[in-house]
């Protein structure tokens, strides 16, 4: 570990950071998993926090009894109120860095909204410099509530294609489980995971349990449940190296799959 640490401290000082050498010794380096022991959790915007009291409600009691057991990241997803205004901000000719903004106050919204709702149980919502007292929150409750949507604002890399931001809240979520060193990533939607089409447009979609990200690509599933550049982030990961998606409607599902069970899809990087 020393040679290792006195290389990479050398080539730093003498090299371009682009220098290939220099990246083989960084990766070489050990990477500290701050929060191995917890998990992060993306609850949909529009799958389940725009359905209202009679989907958030029951899951906001599963998490409250599962906290019990488990330590909880509560990434929570923006919903139809931010393709709303994706719509409008494109119409106006809104650069993606903007849309990005926009789109991340209606997912900051909904963290408010969730935290309030596990507030009288110690859940609080945190923000931006408030990630770093997580560890405290998860120390003492358990739990804590978050937007998934990253932090790029106007510095957002633009979709190849159009306006709309790439990176949004899945994506937001699951590098934050990766950045944490968590050790999974459950993803809560209104259905039961992955299909071969839209199962709530096409009558002969077909549940799909388990499949790479290369899988993925090779049968052209971009209409999935998960943004599709998210899959990208997942075959770089160090830490995780798979996603669990599960319908978040079914009492018990949340609680089945942080216990490891396999209920919904499974994505794995390979």
């Amino acid at each position: 570990m020393a040679d290792t640490s006195s290389e990479l401290e050398t080539l730093l000082m003498q090299r371009s950071l682009s220098d290939p050498q220099l990246l083989a010794a960084a990766e070489r380096a050990a990477d500290y998993r701050i929060l191995p022991d917890a998990t992060v959790i993306k609850i949909g915007g529009q799958s389940v926090i725009d359905r209202g009291r009679a989907a958030v409600y029951p899951l906001v009691e599963e998490i409250v009894a599962v906290r019990k057991s488990h330590q909880m990241l509560i990434g929570v997803g923006a919903g139809t109120r931010a393709r709303h205004l994706y719509s409008i901000a494109a119409g106006l000719n809104l650069p993606a860095g903007v849309l990005t903004q926009l789109g991340a106050s209606v997912a900051d919204q909904n963290a408010v909204m969730l935290g309030q709702l596990l507030a009288k149980y110690g859940i609080s919502a945190v923000a931006s410099a408030g990630l770093s007292a997580v560890p405290l929150y998860l120390a003492e409750v358990n739990a804590v509530v978050f937007s998934g949507m990253p932090p790029y604002s106007l510095w957002t890399r633009p979709a190849r294609d159009g306006v709309i931001p790439p990176y949004r809240t899945d994506a937001g979520c699951f590098l934050l489980a990766e950045q944490f060193g968590c050790k999974a990533m459950i993803f809560v939607k209104d259905e039961k995971g992955l299909y071969t089409a839209n199962p709530k447009t096409s009558k002969d979609a077909k549940f799909i349990p388990k499949i790479s990200v290369e899988e993925m690509k090779a049968q052209g599933l971009h209409d999935s449940i998960l943004e599709f550049p998210m899959l990208d982030l997942l075959k770089a990961a160090r830490h995780i190296h798979e996603v669990q998606v599960v319908n978040g409607l079914v009492p018990g599902n949340l609680t089945r799959a942080l216990a490891g069970e396999h209920v919904g899809t499974i994505i794995t990087a390979s």
